[in-house]
């Protein structure tokens, strides 16, 4: 969630729980969901990025 928070993504208020995070960017149609678990499916990753129009390159430098 650092490297989307760093790329302008804000985190959406949510019932409680949840198991996932939502989270929104002003001039953006899509949202991101974000499963609250310690590792992420590599799919589940790659969807968030084609979402957020984020390269890998680009997430790995969001996340140092």
């Amino acid at each position: 969630m650092k490297a989307f928070r760093r790329a302008g993504w804000e985190i959406r208020p949510t019932k409680r729980g949840t198991k996932h995070t939502v989270m929104v960017k002003e001039g953006v149609e899509g949202i991101l969901s974000i499963p609250r678990h310690s590792t992420i499916k590599v799919g589940t990753l790659d969807r968030l990025l084609e979402t957020a129009g984020l390269t890998v390159e680009e997430f790995l430098r969001l996340l140092k």
